[in-house]
Order: C-alpha cells, then structure tokens, then sequence
C-alpha cells in the first residue's frame, strides 16, 4: 500500500493504488462445442451458480471462459443482468486463482444469481475453484 499524499490543505488523501499485474489471458468462449467440452468435465455447485471446468491438457497460457443462463433465470433482462454479474465475478477472481490450460463455464442459478449478494458471488467462485483445483483422493 502506498503512503497517503498531502493534497495541500492539510487533508491526506490515499494514492491510487495499481491493480494487480494480470499474467493469465482470459479468452470468452464463443461457441456450442466449446461449452460441451467443459460440461463433461468437474462441476462444482455453490450457492449463486454452478461451476464446470475442463483441464485441456495443452500448454497454451490463456485460460477460456464461459456464461450461459437458460430461460429458467426469467426473461431476456434477468438473464442478462446475471451474465453481467456473473462476467464481473469472473474479471475479479480469475485471474489470481485460474489455472493455465483451463476452461471455466459459469452457469447462472435460478432465483439466486441475480439476488445472491455480490461478496458472496465473489466468495463462491472462490471456493469452487479452489475445489475443482484440489487434489483428487480415489
């Protein structure tokens, strides 16, 4: 953090602060097929949303990432609305807990993505990636 600056008039202000250096490049999905890979892969369920992602197995540094809300959510103004909430959850999180080489797909939850509150869309994504990334006991 930096130390507060002096604006003059004897009131100290904070100074920017720079957000983090992003070295993960998130690319959305665009098409059907790719939102089937992720599907078939890990799902973790968490309150605001539903949670799909895909180890691709390939070395390319960017992370794919998806949104989708059915006609479950309501009608085209609801489902956006949660796309929207769900695409700011994705820019906040993703980029320090995302692995390389995977494909996330966040699907909107009815009566929840669009209510839940937005700290604790933030928390759920989280901890599903956390959850997904665990290492698997068989």
């Amino acid at each position: 953090m930096t130390p507060p600056e002096e604006t003059g008039q004897g009131i100290t202000a904070e100074a920017p602060v720079a957000p983090p250096a992003v070295s993960l490049c998130l690319q959305t999905m665009r098409h059907r097929p790719e939102f089937l890979r992720a599907a078939s892969a890990r799902r973790q369920g968490t309150g605001g949303f539903l949670l799909q992602a895909r180890d691709r197995k390939d070395d390319a540094p960017h992370v794919q990432v998806g949104f989708t809300a059915s006609k479950k959510i309501g009608n085209a103004v609801f489902r956006n609305r949660a796309k929207r909430r769900l695409r700011e959850v994705a820019r906040a999180v993703l980029p320090g807990l995302a692995q390389p080489g995977w494909d996330y797909v966040l699907v909107a939850r009815p009566g929840a993505t669009v209510d839940r509150p937005f700290a604790l869309l933030l928390a759920d994504l989280e901890a599903a990636l956390r959850a997904v990334h665990a290492p698997r006991s068989r």
